[in-house]
């Protein structure tokens, strides 16, 4: 229904039809725009005192779609007042209808995109596992698909095209695809599992099964990037940090313990020694006082007494370091308190045969 026909002295008014036209379209538009500046005015002072940012994302995002909406809304009023060929009319309405529909698609598509990305943000807050942006752009761009196809199957429906057969062609497109791509959706799958799993995360120091080690970079789509301690990048992919087992030394916690084994010669004061030893290891750079370094005096070998020395370090990256550190502390301070420390030897006896 037209404004002709709901005001009847419109027409008499303003008897050119293109003039009506474009009042209506100007006037519709700007009672739209007024009532969407209210409703936009009146959402912000409701979520004025809210904590979170969500609401203004979503203003931002569905200004431009919903301005869109009225321009169409109104346009489609506009054109009821041209006297036009019926043929000329329902495709000038379908245009509009179409647009109406791609317009109402990018909004429920600003929507919801912006719900799943705090739903995942409040998920990652509360599991403590850090958002990976591979996993946040595979969310956002499988729902932009989605919502295109379902966007592009309306339009086509508005336009008198059958579309059964259309989902039928899109079943059989998408299983080629699906079986295609197996290998991609299984890295995918494989590396969601991954994350939510909380087995493994960015920062972590890891050892492969096949004696690959190094800290995890970046868990992608497609593989895990791992740099090990030669600089080395490493490409895992998902599926293989999935299956195969890994021994994660930064959990539970990044603190690892080292041991140092040495011995001394026979004769030797035991407790000095072990007095001599703690006192190096406290002295150690990355060495963590609690738990306290121990020792252990566990073997009187066939040429030693034999120890093994215990301490703790704050990550297993400084674990050759301090390795290498508490050798050389160890070896000097027992120097030092004229310990003796033996090393292996052999005495050979030759016979004379006369």
């Amino acid at each position: 229904m037209g404004f002709g026909e709901m005001i009847p002295q419109f027409a008499s008014y303003i008897p050119n039809q293109y003039a009506r036209a474009l009042i209506v379209l100007i006037v519709l538009f700007l009672v739209f725009r007024v009532l969407l500046a209210l409703f936009n005015k009146f959402v912000m002072k409701l979520t004025s005192k809210t904590k979170t940012d969500i609401d203004d994302i979503l203003l931002a995002k569905a200004s431009t779609p919903m301005s869109m909406v009225a321009l169409f809304i109104s346009l489609r009023f506009a054109i009821e007042e041209l006297f036009l060929s019926e043929a000329f009319s329902l495709n000038a309405e379908r245009v509009i209808y179409s647009a109406l529909v791609i317009a109402i698609g990018y909004l429920i598509f600003a929507f919801v995109d912006v719900a799943l990305v705090v739903a995942w943000k409040n998920v990652a807050k509360k599991t403590k596992v850090k958002m990976n942006d591979s996993l946040t752009n595979l969310v956002h761009g499988t729902l932009k698909i989605i919502l295109i196809i379902l966007v592009l199957l309306y339009v086509l429906e508005i336009w008198g095209v059958e579309i059964v057969p259309v989902l039928g062609a899109l079943g059989i497109a998408g299983l080629a695809v699906a079986l295609a791509l197996q290998p991609v959706l299984a890295n995918i799958f494989s590396g969601i599992s991954v994350i939510m799993d909380k087995s493994v995360k960015v920062g972590d120091w890891i050892i492969m099964e096949d004696g690959t080690w190094g800290v995890i970079q970046k868990i992608g789509i497609r593989g895990t990037r791992v740099r090990t301690f030669d600089n080395d990048v490493v490409i895992i992919p998902n599926t293989k940090l999935a299956d195969t087992p890994i021994r994660n030394v930064s959990l539970p916690e990044t603190r690892v313990r080292k041991t140092i084994p040495f011995g001394v010669a026979y004769g030797s004061d035991i407790e000095k020694v072990k007095k001599v030893v703690l006192a190096e290891l406290g002295k150690v750079k990355h060495a963590l006082k609690d738990p306290a370094p121990s020792i252990y005096f566990l073997k009187m070998g066939d040429s030693s007494l034999n120890f093994k020395a215990f301490f703790h370090i704050d990550s297993y990256e400084n674990g050759y370091g301090s390795v290498d550190e508490a050798n050389t502390r160890i070896y000097n301070a027992l120097n030092r308190a004229g310990i003796t420390i033996p090393f292996p030897q052999m005495d050979v006896h030759l016979k004379d045969k006369k």
